[in-house]
């Protein structure tokens, strides 16, 4: 770490330590002048390895996230084997938001360098931000509190990671990050995924007749549920963790408008906007569902319709089940849409997915908004 003022460094001539005079810029906090000073430096043939990594993490510092990522891989095809140069490789990536790739290459790092406290805290931070709680802990542990001072903090947010009830968040975007590129086929194909469709049929049931609604498609994924609903709604929002899933989403042009968030953020804001809620195969990821069922009943209009599957739980309220996907009872369900002001329009038992060519026992719930004003 570089410290001075910003008049000596100012003053500082470059014909000293070149690196260390870069690096002050960067710690006065003018990364800029430091990204065009080590430029230079590169494009003059003087771009050793240590300048090169200097110059991504000036980069970054100044907000250039794809210029770093573009600099760092540069600079890992030609310095493969130092350890530090794939680390700040990861570090790019993680700053342009390919968790994934960060995630190998900060382990491609630690298998080069098995000491490096740096890399292992970068590794247990990325499994962290994906929500793998025992994946960074197993790496935080293995940190010395001296090289890191403040790792008893990130062991004890990983900890509290472990303890909620629902997926992490983080957790939820890197799976469907990951599984975008072939999500229609393996769920289709592999999977049998049918909620959309059961859900179709059950508002069929409940609602007949109902058409041009404005509805909110809660855990859009790539939007199998606006093309079921197509015949039914005038408009339809949708809103997922995942924004490689929105982008496929995107690309169907069946929504009004998409969002990455986490539900129960966005149900949180506005008012009574919607006529339709949808949630096919989406509330496996929340184990405890009140928030998720109050945001529900403040933002359906009066006479509105909440559709959702859940995959059933004969014993708990709700569990986590063996592929970490949550599980509820119906006499939960039952409890918290009371407790919300929905009534139970209807209420079935359905397959919407299998797994490993099983059949997932789950059920299709209708829960109305009946009366204004119900919280």
């Amino acid at each position: 770490m570089w410290s001075c003022s910003t008049m000596d460094a100012a003053r500082l001539p470059i014909d000293g330590d070149p690196l260390e005079h870069a690096g002050q810029l960067i710690a006065i906090g003018r990364p800029d002048e430091a990204a065009h000073f080590l430029r230079g430096r590169v494009a003059e043939g003087r771009g050793s390895a240590l300048t090169r990594i200097l110059l991504v993490r000036a980069l970054l510092a100044a907000g250039a996230p794809a210029e770093a990522l573009e600099a760092a891989r540069e600079n890992a095809l030609l310095n493969p084997g130092i350890s530090e140069a794939i680390l700040v490789l990861g570090e790019a990536l993680m700053a342009a938001a390919h968790l994934p790739t960060a995630i190998a290459e900060f382990q491609r790092a630690l298998r080069l360098d098995p000491s490096s406290s740096a890399a292992r805290l970068r590794l247990g931070l990325a499994w962290a931000e994906a929500g793998e709680a025992e994946r960074a802990l197993a790496q935080f542990r293995e940190i010395d509190a001296g090289d890191v001072p403040d790792i008893a903090a990130h062991i004890a947010r990983a900890e509290a990671m472990r303890t909620q009830q629902r997926s992490d968040a983080g957790y939820v975007r890197h799976l469907f990050d990951q599984f975008s590129a072939d999500y229609d086929a393996r769920m289709r194909g592999q999977l049998g995924y049918q909620a959309p469709e059961i859900l179709h049929e059950l508002a069929g049931m409940v609602m007949p007749g109902r058409h041009d609604l404005v509805a909110l498609d809660l855990g859009c994924g790539t939007g199998f549920a606006a093309e079921a609903f197509a015949d039914m709604v005038a408009a339809i929002d949708g809103v997922d963790l995942s924004p490689a899933m929105i982008a496929k989403a995107r690309a169907r042009g069946l929504y009004r408008s998409l969002e990455v968030a986490d539900m129960e953020t966005s149900l949180a804001r506005g008012g009574a906007d919607y006529d339709l809620m949808l949630a096919a195969d989406t509330l496996v990821y929340l184990g405890d569902l009140a928030a998720t069922f109050r945001g529900v009943g403040r933002r359906l209009k009066e006479h509105g319709f909440f559709l959702f599957t859940v995959e059933m739980s004969s014993a708990a309220e709700f569990e986590l089940g063996p592929k970490r996907r949550w599980r509820h009872s119906e006499g939960y369900v039952r409890r918290l849409a009371a407790a919300a002001g929905l009534d139970v329009a209807g209420l079935v038992a359905a397959v919407p997915r299998t797994e490993a060519g099983v059949p997932v026992e789950g059920l299709a719930v209708a829960l109305s908004k009946m009366q204004t004003g119900t919280k």
